[in-house]
């Protein structure tokens, strides 16, 4: 499978990983981000610096609105890559305006395809799916 090549692509996977590595180390996001500036040579580029933003921010409410709707499975017992993906794709679709209802869903389906198992493109597509259709009741 093919790495993100747009710049917002790369920007969303290395998003991915931060939230990722801040989840396996039981750190907050911001001090994973801090780390990757300070340690490594990475640019990270604005918009990772907005994703990990806007999910830490919004993280309350995107996970009650996926524990609500991914029927028979508990944020806790998902696979922890692919509750991040859940999380920067309802993000994205539920508030950041600059992304596309279905760009949103179809990056997180990608992301999903390159970083975890099989299952993960349809049960990531339908979740994300079903958030897309009721967004308008989530946001009023």
């Amino acid at each position: 499978m093919s790495a993100p090549t747009s710049a917002r692509g790369k920007a969303r996977r290395r998003a991915v990983d931060i939230l990722f590595e801040a989840e396996q180390r039981s750190v907050q996001p911001t001090e994973a981000l801090r780390d990757r500036r300070d340690k490594t040579d990475q640019i990270i580029n604005p918009y990772t610096v907005d994703i990990v933003e806007g999910v830490m921010a919004m993280q309350p409410a995107i996970d009650e609105f996926l524990s609500t709707y991914s029927q028979g499975w508990p944020l806790e017992r998902m696979p922890s890559v692919d509750r991040i993906i859940l999380r920067v794709g309802t993000w994205e679709l539920l508030y950041n305006d600059d992304v596309p209802d279905g760009v949103a869903v179809s990056e997180a389906v990608e992301l999903s395809r390159t970083l975890s198992t099989d299952e993960s493109p349809s049960f990531i597509n339908g979740l994300l799916g079903r958030l897309q259709q009721l967004k308008p009741t989530l946001l009023a």
